[in-house]
């Protein structure tokens, strides 16, 4: 006699509650603002355009937020942003690496430009090539108290932001140079009109591609293309794993501080053309370009500890500060809204390097 057995049904998969999909959902998109700086940059971007322009339309601001204007204020992105560039590359070989004297550098790299173009007469690519390679050099003697002497960075760079602001100073008796080839300089930050769809959007600032889109581009591909990007990394995660795997740990880090000075030596050859003066305090007047910059790079997800931070977070993050910025002045009137810019940008310090913290903690990721 023959049984037949009914076939076994599948044990039924779990019915996914309406509730806890809408959680599930909300957690991924919270976890995604935690540890995806460039995501949580990109909405708070969205926000404070969202809320110029309803202040705007509501006929709260002296003038007019448009695109036109937010086009126009990106002429002070450039050297900010690219001394953030400088920053992210020193910041992330860890061990507490930071450059406090790239404004510094600004200064006195921007009076040796005003000299060789403005004074001796030197042609302008070979000024511009002369001053970047001063930058390098001044931030050569960073590397070497840093690498080689065991300096910690935040004291030797204190110490060479003092040393090159008062050179800057008494090296022409306080005095700046603008003279008329440096005057003639300031065609160089003039508004142009794209190409091709030139008609329809904003003027943008001439420095944005002659200065910081290549620096971005040579940034990221040393970063995230290249051997010494890895190296960079490497030993801001581990210095002590990277010297028993065969890195030059010193020379990793002493060239991340050339490479700061070369970059903020191209930003004295941008403030001397949009001032049309080389300006002995340049890059050191007021809070300076230094604290700016640093905030610009932890904003952007760069973890002070190093070894973290994206090239995209820092540009972000830089147009997060000027377009903030740039509304400020526009809702305040006044002195007070030049001071309250130092105090957004101390919050947002403070606020960024917290976020660093705790998703660093929790997360164990931060960028």
């Amino acid at each position: 006699m023959t049984t037949t057995t009914p076939p076994s049904t599948p044990p039924s998969a779990p019915v996914e509650a309406p509730g806890e999909r809408q959680e599930s959902l909300v957690s991924r998109v919270l976890r995604a603002l935690a540890t995806q700086r460039v995501v949580l940059l990109v909405v708070l971007l969205a926000a404070v355009v969202a809320v110029m322009f309803t202040l705007d339309a509501a006929g709260q601001l002296s003038a007019s937020y448009n695109f036109d204007y937010m086009s126009a204020v990106l002429i002070n992105a450039v050297p900010l942003t690219m001394l953030a560039l400088a920053e992210l590359v020193v910041i992330l070989t860890g061990r507490g690496s930071i450059d406090l004297s790239v404004g510094s550098i600004v200064s006195l790299a921007g009076m040796s430009f005003g000299f060789t173009y403005g004074v001796w007469g030197w042609s302008l690519p070979v000024a511009v090539v002369a001053t970047v390679l001063f930058g390098a050099l001044l931030g050569a003697f960073n590397g070497l108290l840093v690498a080689w002497f065991g300096f910690p960075a935040l004291i030797a760079t204190l110490a060479t932001y003092y040393a090159y602001w008062s050179i800057a100073l008494v090296i022409n008796d306080q005095q700046p140079i603008n003279t008329e080839p440096i005057q003639g300089l300031y065609s160089l930050s003039r508004a142009v009109e794209l190409p091709l769809i030139g008609s329809y959007v904003p003027l943008v600032p001439g420095g944005v591609f002659l200065f910081l889109l290549p620096t971005v581009v040579v940034v990221w591909l040393l970063v995230s293309r290249s051997l010494y990007g890895r190296k960079l990394y490497a030993i801001g995660t581990n210095d002590v794993a990277s010297m028993w795997a065969g890195l030059d740990v010193r020379w990793t880090r002493a060239w991340a501080f050339i490479i700061s000075g070369a970059i903020s030596g191209l930003v004295a050859v941008v403030t001397v053309s949009q001032f049309a003066s080389a300006r002995p305090d340049a890059g050191s007047t007021g809070s300076g370009m230094a604290l700016p910059a640093i905030t610009i790079a932890v904003l952007g997800g760069v973890a002070i500890t190093g070894g973290i931070g994206r090239v995209a977070g820092v540009v972000l993050a830089a147009l997060l500060i000027v377009w903030l910025d740039a509304g400020i002045l526009l809702l305040f009137a006044g002195n007070i809204a030049s001071q309250l810019q130092l105090l957004a940008l101390g919050l947002i310090l403070v606020g960024a390097a917290l976020l660093n913290g705790l998703t660093s903690r929790k997360y164990g990721v931060t960028a």
